[in-house]
């Protein structure tokens, strides 16, 4: 009896399961396609397949176009108008040491919490800059930035470290007339060259009453030293 129970149980597993596939109309695709997710089964992909080709990926590796812009090249610093100079007269550009050393002086001011760009700024960019004949010429004799910064702290003092420099520190009277007295000595030397660290070099030093010529004595630059700078072709 037993046994006669037992053989009318159904002989597969798959008969325990509903069959909804049997209903028409509702018969689901291949096991295969039902992994696929329904976002790829779109039209627009083509053949109900995923295309990794090239082409499809163009857009993302391609270079991303960058809207033109014109460059602004600071190719002068801010000078006086120089005595003996006419409108039409072509005023000799400074070299690019020049203007780094200039840029690197504005930033040092900034740093040390200065308001304005003085003479004592413009001698440690010149050192910062550090690769022209005045920046050499500091070095060989004995005055780095380091010790231009500690003279600086020194006789200016150090500023309240919660002020903030402008973005361009205003120059001083004496760093000014240091640019413009470069500007003449080139006009004068009838030479066609560029204006180079040196003539900022040599115009901190005539500015007598300036920081930078105080500090330039200090650390034993001398009348001596100027004229061995000047012997020098720059």
């Amino acid at each position: 009896m037993a046994a006669h129970s037992l053989s009318k149980l159904p002989t597969s597993t798959t008969a325990l399961i509903p069959n909804h596939r049997t209903k028409p109309g509702l018969d689901s695709p291949p096991l295969t396609r039902n992994l696929r997710p329904d976002g790829l089964q779109k039209p627009w992909l083509g053949a109900n397949s995923l295309s990794l080709q090239s082409s499809s990926l163009r857009v993302r590796t391609q270079e991303p176009k960058l809207r033109p812009f014109s460059a602004t090249v600071c190719l002068s610093l801010p000078t006086a108008n120089v005595e003996g100079v006419s409108f039409t007269e072509k005023v000799p550009k400074w070299s690019w040491r020049a203007i780094k050393s200039f840029a690197m002086g504005e930033l040092e001011a900034r740093k040390l919490k200065y308001a304005t760009t003085g003479t004592e700024a413009i001698l440690m960019g010149i050192l910062i800059e550090g690769t022209s004949l005045a920046a050499k010429f500091l070095r060989a004799n004995g005055i780095t930035l380091f010790k231009v910064r500690e003279e600086t702290i020194k006789l200016l003092g150090k500023a309240d470290m919660w002020f903030f420099s402008p973005e361009h520190p205003t120059l001083t009277e004496e760093a000014q007339r240091v640019l413009d007295w470069a500007v003449d000595k080139k006009l004068k030397s009838g030479d066609s060259g560029e204006i180079t660290t040196s003539h900022l070099l040599l115009g901190i030093w005539y500015e007598v009453e300036s920081p930078g010529h105080k500090i330039l004595a200090t650390l034993g630059f001398n009348e001596e030293k100027v004229k061995e700078l000047e012997s020098l072709k720059f």
